[in-house]
């Protein structure tokens, strides 16, 4: 390949964004006209389109996926003396919502085929001090939730979903961001799911969870100027939600042909020098959030194909 006349970007927005670019300038235009600019009926609208989406009964809009976590851990009331499982293989925000919440994150390593947690090894980091476990589905495959569930019902403990890679995903039909007591997800610009900014979401089926997260996110009030717990200014934007729930029409369809490109490097790569490629666990759906590979040769293999103009990145260094 000539790098002069082709380039493939890690990723690139273009084609998403071409494809629904009058519907959001539409979606923008009637949020102008609106002058409902906070806590107003596109966000609604998002909630419960996301609700939907994701098999809950309750869908919270939240600023972001770190405030979606940190939120989600605060309505449970955990805090300070407390320990949250959480897997060492994994994006920084997942740790510092334990942390922001003065509890204390306990890692455990991943599974070497799926790089999600490790659940043969979860019972053994549990103690009296453990009130939640943290499962991250990594680069869009769901996390074993048969064995977690398992787990934190006989521990009575709690399950915090991580979610912010895997919109769509299911285990065993099980949509991920269902699972949990209470989950979060994320909406960072490069998910599957992603706003035209920052923006987060927690879903539940818990309506103490969900009055109690709703509170949190709105300076503790659900009713104006009542104010009966310590509460934040976490609100997912009017804006974003508009634009996230005209996305949200087309995720299955993108997860779908994510699948069929990552089928075809299944297919192409095999058997290429010493690249692992991912192993996906056949109750798993996964959305390919990220297609990662493994190999002794990760710094030489990247500057080949920088040189041929395919981008990498290193996910995570």
């Amino acid at each position: 390949m000539n790098p002069a006349k082709q380039k493939v970007p890690f990723y690139s927005f273009d084609k998403i964004n071409s494809d629904i670019r009058q519907e959001i300038l539409d979606s923008f235009e009637s949020f102008f006209d609106s002058k409902s600019y906070v806590l107003g009926s596109s966000l609604k609208s998002f909630e419960t389109a996301y609700s939907l989406f994701s098999n809950s009964e309750y869908c919270i809009g939240i600023s972001n996926g770190l405030d979606a976590l940190t939120i989600a851990i605060k309505a449970l009331n955990i805090g300070k003396n407390d320990e949250v499982l959480v897997p060492s293989n994994t994006f920084i925000a997942s740790v510092l919502a334990i942390t922001n919440c003065g509890a204390t994150p306990i890692f455990i390593e991943p599974d070497k085929e799926t790089y999600n947690i490790d659940t043969g090894l979860i019972e053994s980091k549990i103690t009296e001090k453990t009130k939640a476990i943290m499962p991250v589905h990594l680069y869009g495959q769901p996390c074993n939730m048969t064995e977690i569930l398992s787990i934190a019902k006989k521990h009575d403990i709690y399950i915090i979903e991580d979610n912010s890679q895997s919109q769509g995903a299911k285990w065993k039909n099980m949509i991920t961001g269902s699972i949990g007591h209470i989950n979060a997800v994320s909406f960072y610009p490069g998910k599957n799911l992603g706003a035209f900014g920052d923006g987060g979401a927690i879903t539940t089926n818990n309506l103490e969870l969900s009055n109690r997260s709703r509170a949190l996110r709105n300076y503790g009030s659900i009713q104006k100027y009542e104010h009966d717990i310590i509460g934040y200014n976490n609100r997912l934007d009017e804006c974003q939600a508009g634009f996230i729930e005209i996305k949200l029409k087309y995720l299955e369809t993108w997860n779908r042909e994510r699948n069929s490109i990552a089928n075809l490097y299944q297919i192409k790569l095999d058997g290429v020098g010493d690249i692992i490629l991912p192993k996906i666990d056949p109750h798993a759906y996964s959305v390919f959030h990220i297609y990662n590979i493994r190999t002794k040769f990760r710094d030489q293999l990247q500057i080949f194909l920088k040189e041929n103009g395919i981008d990498t990145l290193i996910h995570y260094p």
